[in-house]
């Protein structure tokens, strides 16, 4: 199989060591242009699509793989064997981060881990907060298998800060629209009806958590949890709201990562 046209691989820069970046639910590598750039000249950047979104290979899409968040595991970490990679850095938004978690613990060695607004969990369960109601969950995954467009254009508004970047708003919901719906549906529940939690233990590599304000998806509860349970841990609480924060403050999220990775 071509690893390299299944998943879109795109590959830039001139430095040797690799960084990955991997978008997370129904987006596509084109979420990390204002980032990604900012790392050309000292690391080999690799941006890809997960099988079903964006430009990968519709027709290598499995439903029974992608049932859970191992599927997207397996894609990277074939894209990671494929490129002969040794030690990249991994970059992940929102469930890519645990995408990669999982990747980690099935022994792919990052030599570290950057996670933007991330969540093991999104159900509340005791002594734990996720942001959301088991109901709620049953009610938004409900509302995008039978009303998809009303919700993709009523989420949009909610996960990135207008005020900040008002196109962006709009971005995402194309996105959303164009998104084939039972890829859309089968990631969903993948996503948001996982638990995680107990993998936070199990993995040694460095990590860095960005946190964002005023995020429904990932609230600041969630970042003290995973800064509490991850072995070793950066918590870095940004000034950008919302769950987009590559759109509404790329800046800010690309001088993090660099200073976490290079010192500055």
């Amino acid at each position: 199989m071509d690893i390299l046209k299944r998943n879109n691989i795109s590959i830039a820069g001139t430095g040797t060591v690799p960084i990955i970046f991997a978008h997370g639910f129904i987006g596509d590598q084109t979420l990390w242009r204002h980032v990604a750039p900012s790392f050309f000249e000292d690391f080999q950047v690799i941006l890809f699509d997960y099988v079903g979104s964006g430009k990968s290979d519709k027709a290598a899409y499995d439903k029974s793989r992608y049932r859970s968040l191992e599927g997207y595991a397996r894609d990277l970490m074939e894209i990671c064997q494929a490129l002969t990679l040794d030690k990249p850095v991994f970059v992940g938004h929102s469930v890519s981060g645990i995408i990669g978690l999982i990747a980690a613990i099935q022994g792919v060695k990052f030599a570290s881990m950057v996670m933007v607004a991330p969540s093991p969990r999104y159900i509340n369960d005791i002594n734990y907060h996720g942001g959301f109601d088991e109901s709620t969950i049953k009610g938004m995954v409900s509302r995008i298998d039978h009303d998809y467009e009303t919700w993709a254009r009523e989420l949009a508004p909610q996960v990135i800060n207008k005020s900040e970047a008002p196109e962006s708003v709009d971005e995402l919901i194309e996105k959303l629209m164009t998104a084939d719906h039972k890829v859309a549906m089968n990631f969903a529940r993948a996503t948001f009806f996982a638990d995680y939690r107990k993998d936070l233990l199990k993995l040694k590599t460095p990590t860095l958590v960005l946190q964002c304000q005023q995020d429904i998806m990932a609230p600041l509860e969630v970042g003290e949890y995973l800064n509490a349970h991850l072995e070793n841990c950066t918590l870095r609480q940004l000034q950008a709201k919302g769950h987009f924060p590559q759109l509404s403050a790329p800046l800010e999220v690309a001088e993090s990562i660099r200073e976490y990775l290079l010192g500055g």
